[in-house]
């Protein structure tokens, strides 16, 4: 174990938030125009704050007259899909804030969807010198950033039906991750979540669906409270779980409850997987995801209000999104502070 490096939280610093941008190559092929919209309203409320990394096959049109234009770096790049949070770096931080950059292996979660193209995005983008820092290759391990949470401490949170599906590392025992996790981010303690799932998810449940590590040893996570719904006994499971989770000082987690949107149905009649737990964290914000639902809308606000206080709220429409199995957090991911080269 390396104890001079530490995987930052999400509230620590950062630099560049990415963006893999739709396209017609991609799965939004029929809804492109819709979803585009969605990126649209994602890029200005980040370009405005803080420098966006996009990484598409061409720039987007929508794009060209974009008033924060300036603040955004454009790497060019053949790509499967838009989900960033799962096939872009996961990056540490040694002693002095320099950055390592790790490439783990993004197999489409478990094999379900193409990701040739985006598996090799961040070779090709360190080829560039877009990114400080040193590459550091972890090809041989799968792992999706949406799968992990850390507090910049040495805990992480993730979910024991993600990690130790056997579409991903199959050869290793839960014992064994853990080891290698510990290992590879410099952890003292994997608080493992047992309990929780959304149904139309393509993740094996993501934990970024359904709790988040937030500041001063808080989580936010979903809660259903009603018992006809689908979610109700495994969520109270995981709730309960969370109950028992402890800090390293061994004190309870404050635990905020983020409501759980109304059920949302594909055109085939299939529940999709929106949450509120799909939030991103910047410097000075907090984008979460809305769905139309102007009461739990507001209920997420408030919620998320109390764990960051502080940062700006911001509601960003994901409707769109979630047509395609995911939300805010899944698309974007975010850099430290060191990792600009601008």
């Amino acid at each position: 174990m390396n104890n001079n490096l530490s995987l930052p939280s999400e509230w620590d610093k950062q630099s560049y938030i990415q963006l893999t941008w739709p396209h017609i190559g991609t799965d939004w092929a029929y809804m492109l125009e819709e979803v585009e919209k969605c990126f649209v309203n994602l890029a200005t409320e980040i370009a405005s704050r803080q420098p966006l990394l996009l990484v598409a096959p061409e720039f987007p049109e929508e794009l060209k007259d974009f008033p924060y234009k300036e603040n955004i770096t454009f790497f060019q790049c053949k790509t499967n899909d838009t989900w960033a949070r799962d096939h872009a770096f996961i990056t540490l931080k040694d002693k002095h804030g320099d950055p390592q950059l790790l490439d783990f292996c993004f197999n489409g979660w478990g094999m379900k969807f193409a990701a040739d193209k985006d598996n090799l995005i961040n070779s090709k983008l360190f080829g560039k010198h877009i990114l400080n820092g040193d590459y550091i290759n972890k090809r041989d391990f799968v792992l999706e950033g949406g799968s992990i949470e850390s507090d910049g401490k040495g805990t992480l949170l993730t979910t024991s039906l993600c990690l130790l599906a056997p579409n991903r590392n199959d050869t290793m025992s839960r014992h064994e991750i853990e080891d290698y996790l510990k290992e590879a981010f410099n952890l003292q303690q994997i608080l493992w979540l047992d309990y929780g799932y959304l149904a139309g998810d393509d993740t094996d449940s993501h934990v970024d669906t359904l709790a988040r590590l937030c500041p001063d040893d808080t989580i936010a996570y979903v809660k259903c409270s009603n018992p006809d719904d689908e979610h109700y006994s495994a969520l109270q499971a995981m709730e309960k779980q969370l109950e028992s989770f402890t800090t390293l000082d061994g004190k309870p987690y404050r635990l905020l409850p983020l409501p759980m949107p109304e059920a949302i149905y594909d055109e085939d009649g299939y529940r999709l997987p929106a949450t509120y737990a799909n939030f991103l964290i910047m410097n000075d914000a907090v984008l979460y995801p809305t769905y139309g639902q102007p009461e739990n809308d507001k209920e997420a606000a408030r919620v998320l209000a109390q764990a960051f206080p502080g940062r700006e709220i911001v509601g960003i429409d994901c409707n769109a999104l979630i047509k395609q199995h995911g939300s805010l957090h899944c698309v974007t991911m975010q850099y430290p502070e060191s990792v600009f080269k601008g």
